[in-house]
């Protein structure tokens, strides 16, 4: 930043960062602003930015319904978002819908170890008796660490509450046996998807629901954890489910979309987001996106991930400032 300044003679008067504490970026913006009574920081909605980095990319102007879905953004009630829908313009968005919130036991451990996000939402989701049947995720991992992950939930200890979608791709990964452990970032959902290849033209998919809660739409996930899980029994090929699942998620961002767009009357949709590098996620959802009426932009020059975030956080911070 000090060579770029010097370079190109500027002198930084506005500041985006994420909303995440956490985020070294975040602490480094802090610090720099600490050294100037000139510098404003903007703090800028993870998801916002996914959303605004897709409208900039497809010099999207108005107002449109935004279908984030990535792994991890720190939400602004403090939870872990990545689930989520948003309206959303250059300057401001508001929370239309979201994934309901499931614990995240162990936190980071889970996102590495994506066995005990499944074993978290099983038990969050179902009852005792479906971990005591013969699942494959529950085949790796012995009855006291199951017995750590109920008590991590039960007294809320290093169990963040998330409404990811990433993670509900890690989950489902873990639950039918394809991928426990990973050695790098998302491996359990690209190995996933790239089963699902196989049955890709299968159209079947896993029920869900939608309620309304706080004047959000919540999607609940009981009906497709039990609905998998009967799959296993009946000793459906993984393949099949794993496109089940990619047409369900599909199915739930075209559902969302339209109940968002009865509210508004808003029409174009931007994917952004992580999720949306899922080549087969991202076909299915723009097919019936399309068939549905709406008009879809996806990013064509910035990543859909976090490589693009940026550009949505310095159009933000120039909107919100002037």
């Amino acid at each position: 930043v000090s060579l770029y300044k010097k370079l190109f003679r500027i002198e930084p008067m506005i500041i985006a960062h994420d909303l995440h504490p956490e985020y070294l970026a975040t602490k480094y913006a802090t610090e720099l602003a600490a050294t100037s009574a000139d510098i404003r920081l903007v703090p800028v909605q993870h998801h916002h930015a996914h959303i605004v980095s897709g409208m900039v990319d497809n010099a999207v102007e108005t107002p449109v319904i935004g279908v984030a879905l990535d792994g991890t953004g720190f939400g602004a009630d403090g939870n872990i978002w990545g689930g989520e829908f948003l309206v959303a313009d250059y300057q401001r968005f508001t929370r239309m819908a979201h994934l309901e919130y499931l614990p995240l036991p162990g936190g980071t451990a889970a996102i590495k170890k994506p066995y005990r996000t499944a074993i978290g939402y099983i038990l969050s989701l179902l009852d005792q008796a479906a971990l005591e049947q013969d699942l494959p995720v529950l085949r790796q991992v012995n009855r006291a660490e199951i017995d750590i992950i109920r008590q991590q939930i039960e007294k809320m200890i290093n169990s963040p509450l998330t409404s990811s979608c990433g993670r509900l791709f890690d989950a489902v990964s873990a639950l039918i046996g394809i991928r426990g452990e990973i050695d790098y970032q998302a491996q359990a959902a690209i190995e996933l998807e790239m089963l699902a290849y196989d049955e890709a033209s299968q159209t079947g998919y896993y029920p869900f629901s939608i309620t309304e809660q706080d004047g959000l739409s919540i999607v609940k996930l009981q009906d497709l954890f039990s609905a998998i899980i009967h799959d296993l029994q009946s000793n459906t090929t993984k393949a099949t489910i794993a496109v089940k699942f990619h047409n369900t998620i599909a199915r739930m961002v075209r559902e969302l979309c339209q109940v968002i767009s009865d509210k508004t009357g808003l029409t174009q949709v931007v994917l952004s987001g992580g999720v949306f590098q899922n080549r087969l996620l991202l076909r299915k959802a723009i097919s019936l996106l399309e068939a549905g009426g709406f008009t879809v932009f996806t990013h064509q020059q910035v990543p859909c991930n976090d490589g693009g975030i940026s550009l949505g956080q310095a159009v933000i911070a120039n909107f919100t400032s002037q």
